[in-house]
């Protein structure tokens, strides 16, 4: 019996020491990732063979294409945890530039090699490819001994893959790094392998988990089955795939108890997709705390924002010219003076502005604080005194009580807040409640076909969401939004002339040739009522704006703009599909201005 009793305890302790044994061998996350980087630099070692030993086009590219695929399965971690070394790995094709420096650095990784070798592979490309591999391998090295050394906890790794779920929806199937061979629906489907395969490491046993094993499952063979760049619907990949897999993720969070990772940014930690109605956070682009927005700031700042006293003569306010009804715009071509002189350059909407970390076209001030005081103190446009403003305001009794509310801790106003408290009133102005908003939060009647047809448009073919990207439709960049771009696109003086525009935009401030005519990316976010169009309001519809971009800019119109940073081939769209497009804009349109 003893005997017996024996061999049981025997067996039960060999069982427990095994499975401990099994446990222990399982690679961790890190360890994973050093396999898949190991995968990555295979896949990059043959396309050098390939390229070296001179292998046909076809050959070439179809190694291009698996070398991408490798990628996309580590982008996750790369992306999120050494953002520096994948900017030269998959970033666009431009130079990078450091403005405050008045420095660039030329671009290199997929996106510069996809250059090389599509349409059409030159053999005169050999020694650049060979060099651009050479850098791509370094880099892979340098990824490699960072994750060795690094920490990768939990809270980091869901945060992460979040974060690359959102890259999927603005970044990945819009073909934004992948614009010319447009292989971006099969890369979006291995972008989404990891999800459940690094979760089971965290948990394997996780209620959600189950969930998310089969719903990312049917996200990957809908990329497969429906992998043509053009005809994707990718309405309904976010809606019916993307969505609920972060619905997932964030119940999966909940139940780890897994903490939300403290940082700044514009997405709030606490959001279950990246279309939730408080999605996204304006004090993530303040100076500090104390610029926090609040309803009481608010309040004043509107009082302020159309209060004429802030100008010279008394005679004109904010809202001048950024009218409420027009979505804070003028309606007209250009800015008027003073004295009745048009201005170069048209109003934009203060929507949404304060989700952008750069203000006015030419993007010369990054913060709305700054933005209200050269309006203010501009000779054209108000002329008014920010001196005699504050002198004013400490004499107003309704304002020192307003100013009291807003800034409990000051016992008078002081000059800052008043900047501030304009700043907050356009910090208020984001409403999200469009009805595209209402549909990607589950309202399937929201939107009609030929609206979807648009946003598929929107963020495929017609190649509109690779600088306004969504859900911001703006120039700030996902899934992090911290950085706000400009872009080169060739505007023209006249609708109908054959004169660039001779405004430089951002190269008045930074004497860069990258830079000449560049201009902020604004929102198409309310633009069915903030006509005209373009920096200088050349366009009178959004028909015009359309026809512009489908003709590839103003390359696309004869032009010579050697910096032109948009695609300057015909997007070849038809009657309908321009149609369909602009009806999917109008949808944008916030509920006060429908």
């Amino acid at each position: 019996m003893k005997l017996k009793h024996f061999t049981f305890l025997f067996i039960l302790l060999s069982f427990f020491f095994s499975c401990k044994e099994n446990e222990a061998s399982k690679p961790t996350i890190k360890q994973d990732l050093l396999i898949d980087l190991g995968k990555l630099n295979n896949e990059i070692v043959q396309f050098q063979k390939l390229v070296t030993t001179n292998a046909s086009p076809k050959e070439i590219v179809a190694q291009f294409k698996k070398s991408r695929l490798a990628y996309k399965k580590t982008e996750w971690a790369i992306e999120y945890f050494i953002p520096e070394t994948a900017r030269f790995m998959n970033g666009p094709a431009l130079d990078e530039m450091e403005l405050e420096e008045n420095r660039s650095f030329e671009p290199h990784g997929f996106q510069v090699m996809e250059e090389m070798i599509y349409p059409e592979y030159d053999s005169k490309s050999k020694e650049d490819l060979i060099r651009e591999l050479n850098i791509f391998q370094s880099n892979i090295k340098q990824l490699k001994s960072t994750f060795e050394v690094i920490t990768i906890s939990d809270d980091y790794v869901l945060d992460a893959i979040q974060q690359n779920v959102f890259r999927v929806i603005a970044l990945g199937i819009t073909g934004f790094d992948s614009p010319i061979l447009q292989s971006s629906i099969p890369e979006a489907g291995e972008s989404l392998i990891s999800i459940p395969e690094t979760l089971e490491k965290i948990n394997a046993g996780n209620k959600s988990l189950s969930a998310l094993k089969e719903i990312t499952k049917k996200a990957q063979k809908y990329c497969t089955d429906n992998n043509n760049f053009n005809a994707f619907n990718r309405a309904a990949f976010i809606s019916e795939y993307l969505n609920p897999i972060s619905k997932n993720l964030k119940a999966f969070q909940k139940e780890e108890k897994i903490k939300n990772v403290k940082k700044s940014s514009p997405l709030k930690p606490t959001i279950e997709t990246l279309f939730d109605k408080d999605a996204f956070d304006v004090n993530a682009f303040v100076l500090s705390e104390e610029y926090n927005y609040t309803k009481e700031k608010a309040v004043l700042g509107e009082k302020l924002f159309y209060d004429k006293g802030l100008s010279k003569n008394n005679d004109r306010s904010c809202a001048t010219c950024h009218n409420p009804e027009k979505a804070f715009t003028d309606g007209l071509k250009t800015n008027v003076s003073l004295t009745g002189m048009s201005l170069p350059r048209n109003t934009p909407t203060l929507t949404y502005a304060s989700l952008q970390n750069a203000q006015f076209w030419d993007m010369r001030q990054l913060d709305l604080e700054k933005q209200s005081v050269d309006v203010i103190q501009n000779k054209d446009e108000m002329h008014g005194s920010m001196e005699n403003i504050h002198a004013k305001i400490q004499q107003d009794k309704e304002y020192v009580a307003l100013f009291k509310k807003a800034y409990p801790k000051n016992t008078k106003p002081e000059a800052w807040q008043i900047q501030n408290a304009i700043a907050g009133y356009v910090r208020s102005l984001n409403a999200f409640d469009s009805r595209f908003d209402e549909y990607m939060r589950g309202n399937k009647n929201a939107l009609n076909n030929e609206e979807i047809e648009g946003m598929n448009l929107f963020m495929g073919k017609a190649k509109c969401a690779t600088c306004h990207f969504t859900p911001l439709f703006n120039g700030t960049v996902p899934p992090s939004y911290s950085k706000t771009e400009h872009e080169v696109i060739g505007t023209p003086s006249e609708a109908s002339g054959k004169k660039l525009s001779p405004d430089k935009g951002r190269y008045i401030y930074n004497q860069m040739p990258q830079l000449v005519g560049a201009f902020k990316t604004p929102t198409v976010r309310n633009s069915a009522v903030t006509a005209p169009y373009m920096h200088n309001g050349v366009f009178k519809t959004l028909e015009e704006v359309v026809s512009f971009y489908n003709k590839g800019g103003g390359i696309g119109l004869g032009y010579e703009v050697e910096n032109q940073t948009l695609p300057f081939d015909k997007l070849n769209l038809t009657i309908k599909e321009e149609k369909a497009l602009v009806a999917f804009m109008k949808t944008l349109t916030d509920k006060k201005y429908q």
